[in-house]
């Protein structure tokens, strides 16, 4: 299996977007209750890394069903590396005081594709869900 700087290498020689993003799988380690009272200032610091610039996607995950929501969650940083991406993950109020713990992986975005809209008169930006 190449190396990973090989293969995005790779990727990108063949085409592909090749955008190096931070994947972080969030799980609950301790008690409900810990999880709540620690929400506010995870929150917060998700504001923050989102108006820096760091924060591409981050939201609540479902049991495997697709019904129950258990605490976990899913963070898609920016960072220059793995382990700035790790930096700001262990900085969040949830990791950094033991309510949640995490595993952090490197995602090589390749292919897909997003829609927007930018009316710029109208001051509208609508993003197209379907």
């Amino acid at each position: 299996m190449p190396l990973w700087t090989e293969y995005k290498s790779q990727a990108k020689a063949r085409g592909s977007l090749a955008l190096e993003l931070y994947m972080v799988h969030s799980t609950p380690s301790a008690a409900p209750e810990d999880l709540k009272a620690n929400l506010p200032d995870h929150l917060a610091y998700q504001a923050e890394q989102e108006a820096a610039g760091r924060l591409f996607l981050a939201g609540p995950l479902s049991d495997e069903t697709g019904e129950q929501m258990q605490g976990m969650g899913l963070i898609i940083y920016r960072a220059e590396s793995l382990e700035a991406a790790r930096a700001i993950a262990d900085a969040d109020p949830m990791h950094q005081r033991g309510a949640r713990s995490y595993t952090i992986r490197r995602w090589l975005v390749n292919e897909g594709a997003l829609n927007l809209s930018l009316n710029l008169s109208a001051q509208k930006i609508s993003f197209e869900k379907d």
